[in-house]
């Protein structure tokens, strides 16, 4: 009996801990920290376009694409396929993102195409891209927009996100930044 009481003690305390003062506790940090906690929201004329750390989808080729999403983008269902590398589903899935890729971009060679241009992240909804999936795209983006494809390289190396306090994380492009700040360029035209 003493066991079982001792038992019931630490359920009990378990779902304080983590059913109520875990969740307080986020939910204070959302009030001191609003808009991280909002998404980092990004407007435009006063108009709400998007979010900092929410990924959206581009298909035009006068715009930077992001990362696949398991989700369609949607922020409300987010997750990834959980499908392995080895699992058919996904490896059909990575060809046909290659062919569609590829199709889009004739000028890139199968084995140029980083994996994260092909390949959905955990969340579904990542914003950003390597650098590398930035660069393999001016090709088609500067045809579309009829851009020097060396200035687009410096709109590029301007978007660059470094890794967190120089350390955390790849160097990274936001593909929302980078699209905006592509509709304000004016270059030599």
């Amino acid at each position: 009996m003493k066991k079982i009481w001792k038992d019931i003690k630490l359920n009990f305390l378990t779902l304080i801990l983590l059913g109520l003062m875990f969740p307080l506790l986020i939910w204070v940090i959302g009030l001191i920290f609003p808009s991280q906690s909002n998404g980092l929201p990004i407007y435009k004329d006063g108009k709400l376009i998007g979010f900092e750390n929410i990924g959206q989808k581009f298909t035009s080729d006068k715009y930077f694409s992001g990362r696949p999403s398991a989700v369609d983008y949607n922020a409300a269902a987010t997750g990834g396929s959980n499908m392995g590398p080895t699992n058919p589903q996904f490896l059909s899935d990575v060809e046909k993102r290659i062919g569609e890729f590829m199709k889009r971009n004739p000028d890139i060679k199968k084995e140029q195409i980083p994996s994260d241009l092909v390949t959905a992240s955990g969340s579904g909804i990542d914003p950003d891209i390597s650098v590398q999936g930035a660069f393999v795209q001016i090709p088609r983006v500067a045809k579309a927009r009829k851009i020097n494809q060396e200035e687009l390289k410096k709109l590029v190396n301007e978007n660059i996100g470094r890794p967190l306090l120089g350390l955390f994380g790849p160097e990274h492009v936001n593909v929302l930044k980078l699209n905006l700040a592509l509709d304000n360029f004016r270059g030599n035209l």
